[in-house]
């Protein structure tokens, strides 16, 4: 899995990209939540559930449908976030489904329930290009966490940078419609 930071570019890119008139803070906040929520399922191993279950590691928290889920939770508290329904449902569901999206590209692990319930199959991209981080806090603060943060600047920080930025170029150059 790309480290529980990374998983933050996608919303921030968007979040920061399109500005707040469109993304406000508490929905930007509740993106950034919704794009690192599926790496919980890691209690999974302290509760004796075996990775390769559907409800462990990169499991049903890794699904498409807990993306969607996520995302019509946010439409429904849509007032509250300060934002219109589907901006909320699209952004919370970009943002989750990132999650998984992003551990697809990586270098290990079973791969991703994405297509749960409908498919118990797991799945990579074929290009898995991400170094997996490693899960042992002593691994992390060596040369494999060197390693993994090279790979997430490289295939994450870097697109997600570019991403944000051509999306504030468009805003701050495209001419506004007046009504």
């Amino acid at each position: 899995m790309p480290t529980i930071v990374s998983h933050a570019a996608v919303p921030l890119a968007l979040g920061l990209g399109l500005g707040r008139r469109v993304i406000s803070p508490r929905l930007l906040a509740v993106g950034l939540v919704a794009s690192v929520l599926p790496d919980l399922d890691v209690i999974a191993f302290r509760l004796g559930i075996a990775y390769s279950n559907q409800l462990g590691h990169r499991g049903f928290s890794h699904s498409l449908l807990l993306a969607v889920l996520l995302a019509a939770l946010a439409a429904i508290f849509a007032s509250r976030l300060r934002s219109a329904h589907a901006t909320a449902f699209v952004f919370v569901l970009v943002s989750a489904a990132s999650h998984g999206l992003l551990d697809m590209m990586t270098t290990g692990g079973l791969g991703i329930a994405f297509l749960w319930p409908f498919s118990e199959q797991r799945f990579f991209f074929p290009a898995q290009v991400i170094r997996v981080s490693p899960l042992s806090i002593r691994r992390f603060l060596g040369p494999a966490g060197v390693a993994v943060f090279t790979s997430e600047l490289r295939w994450i920080w870097l697109p997600a940078a570019a991403m944000c930025t051509s999306l504030f170029l468009a805003r701050k150059f495209t001419p506004r419609r007046t009504a």
